[in-house]
């Protein structure tokens, strides 16, 4: 199958033939609940869990009355041709109640593998942060025809930049020549590693080489991950948090978030050029004063403003219905 836009083919064929199981398992069941204890810092985007037990009762009964309203946006939507299907992952992220719509859906994760990049880096910056003043030069070309969401912002040809600028373009702007250059930087393993610690399974792409590896759920823990402080410190879980917040792009999981509320998350679109298929995912967490939650929405369909807005919909819908702290 011929399709453009998509980093996503270099990283497959670096992890071709190294695959192993093993995985360090977070799975969560909505029928469990969970009492939390977390520390008492003041961090504006993590809150470090201390531990975890399946203690008492924590359901949230107006997570009910979410989903339905999502399930008929969805039904209605898919009607009026807008999308032609759609996953979503919705977490509180204080106490653990979730839902899922399609959660186990396979999806192609695109400009979402940036993420795992990311933390990859701060991974190895934490035994030894000089690696991100690490000087790359730019020996890529900028294709417009890469990407339909552009960064607004370029690489120069030939000009030196240092790690932590790549990371910083490669999340705030999307920047594919900022991928490839830290990919290709970077030893293969370290990256892969991240996949299997976050118990995310792409042994998918043996049986779909089209790319569709990646469920909603799954790229979901790296956010809860992220705000638990449970894999890189809290100092990179921090950072990267706070990279993530600063994404330009807006006209999907955010656009009818108001601005005073913070919002980590990352997008990615991918376009099957045979069949005519797009892609659009936005994933995150929303800063909701006293309850942050966790969003992962991936949709299908044949037109980036569609998806866009459907996006945008399903968010605030969700936003809206929340009870007031």
């Amino acid at each position: 199958m011929v399709s453009k836009k998509w980093p996503l083919i270099s990283l497959l064929t670096l992890i071709i033939g190294i695959f192993i199981g093993g995985f360090i398992h977070f799975k969560l069941f909505p029928s469990l609940s969970f009492k939390e204890s977390r520390n008492s810092f003041n961090y504006k985007f993590i809150n470090p869990l201390l531990e975890c037990s399946s203690e008492t009762i924590s359901q949230d009964k107006n997570l009910t009355t979410i989903r339905k309203s999502i399930e008929n946006f969805i039904s209605q939507q898919k009607k009026d041709q807008k999308i032609t299907f759609a996953s979503i992952y919705y977490r509180d992220l204080n106490n653990g109640p979730w839902f899922g719509i399609n959660e186990k859906e396979y999806f192609s994760p695109a400009s979402l593998i940036k993420a795992p990049l990311l933390i990859a880096y701060y991974k190895d910056a934490e035994i030894d942060p000089s690696i991100l003043d690490k000087k790359i030069v730019n020996t890529l070309t900028f294709n417009p025809d890469d990407q339909d969401i552009q960064p607004s912002q370029h690489l120069e040809p030939n000009q030196e930049y240092t790690v932590d600028d790549l990371l910083n373009r490669m999340i705030i702007y999307s920047d594919n020549l900022a991928y490839n250059l830290l990919l290709n930087n970077i030893d293969n393993k370290k990256l892969f590693d991240i996949y299997q610690d976050f118990d995310i399974d792409i042994s998918k792409y043996k049986d779909d080489p089209s790319g569709n590896i990646l469920t909603v759920k799954d790229y979901s823990s790296i956010f809860r991950i992220l705000f638990n402080a449970s894999y890189l410190d809290k100092k990179y879980s921090e950072k990267a948090l706070s990279l993530l917040s600063q994404s330009e792009y807006q006209d999907a999981l955010i656009k009818y978030i108001p601005k005073n509320i913070t919002v980590a998350h990352k997008f990615g679109e991918r376009y099957f050029v045979e069949i005519g298929e797009k892609q659009l995912h936005d994933c995150g967490i929303v800063y909701y004063p006293q309850k942050p939650y966790l969003i992962c929405i991936m949709t299908r369909g044949q037109n980036f403003d569609d998806l866009s807005n459907f996006i945008a919909q399903t968010s605030q819908l969700v936003y809206k219905q929340l009870p007031k702290p």
